[in-house]
């Protein structure tokens, strides 16, 4: 494997909630980390030179993820400024609840085109051009064990990405390259927290045995591990990164 120092991350949907924390994380690991976001410039840039403050290496990538050409891109971005690519952190998604009978085209297209399409079409960008020894890590939901209503659609597009992530595992045979999904229970970010009651909230909340919402710390410590040398045996799994949630 690449020294850690040289080693160089992509991190999807990276300009705030989870995968700014993941970004963060990496970086103060020592890997080169590409921001990867899709509208907010400012947060992406606010946070690239807050690594850069504290000693580490960013550079902001913008890329609608499910646009295969701006994946591309967004690899050879990288792959240009510092010689190829590592790590891939397919963490980009968007979450729309309704019930399955509510549930509009809209609201299904999209969510298949950002959390399935787009982690594919980075899946797909990474089992080519990742160099030997690197390391993916997608994205799941706990949601997928838990199946709790309004969320079919949204957890569907992540058990497909479950599915993807094992196979990918042993496709990568011979090249080194573990790959990973961490799926988070409840956690408090903007996305999670948009739109929900407090009773709501504080009922989820208390729904794993450690009775809080994880932080996007938490899942940027459970990243860190599957990125980095501890976690080179973990291949092909679904980490439920949850507090006991399922």
């Amino acid at each position: 494997m690449t020294n850690e120092s040289n080693r160089v991350a992509i991190v999807t949907g990276a300009s705030r909630g989870i995968g700014a924390a993941v970004a963060e994380r990496l970086a103060a690991d020592g890997l080169t980390v590409v921001i990867n976001y899709s509208g907010d410039v400012k947060s992406a840039e606010a946070l690239a030179k807050k690594i850069e403050a504290k000693g580490g290496r960013a550079l902001t990538a913008k890329a609608d993820v499910s646009d295969p050409n701006a994946v591309r891109g967004m690899f050879d971005a990288a792959e240009a400024a510092f010689g190829g690519v590592d790590v891939l952190v397919n963490n980009a998604g968007i979450m729309k609840l309704a019930s399955i009978a509510d549930s509009d085209d809209a609201l299904f297209d999209r969510q298949i085109a950002i959390n399935l399409k787009g982690s594919f079409n980075a899946m797909r960008e990474a089992a080519k051009r990742l160099r030997d020894g690197g390391r993916i890590v997608n994205f799941s939901t706990s949601v997928v064990g838990i199946k709790l209503e309004t969320y079919g659609v949204y957890a569907a597009t992540k058990a497909a990405i479950e599915t993807m992530t094992a196979i990918l595992s042993k496709e990568m045979r011979g090249r080194n390259i573990t790959v990973n999904a961490v799926a988070p229970g409840p956690v408090g970010t903007e996305l999670f927290l948009n739109g929900k009651s407090q009773e709501l909230i504080d009922r989820m909340a208390k729904m794993n045995p450690l009775q809080r919402l994880g932080t996007p710390q938490d899942i940027a410590a459970t990243v860190s591990f599957l990125a980095g040398p501890d976690g080179g045996w973990i291949n092909g799994q679904v980490l439920r990164a949850n507090g006991g949630m399922v």
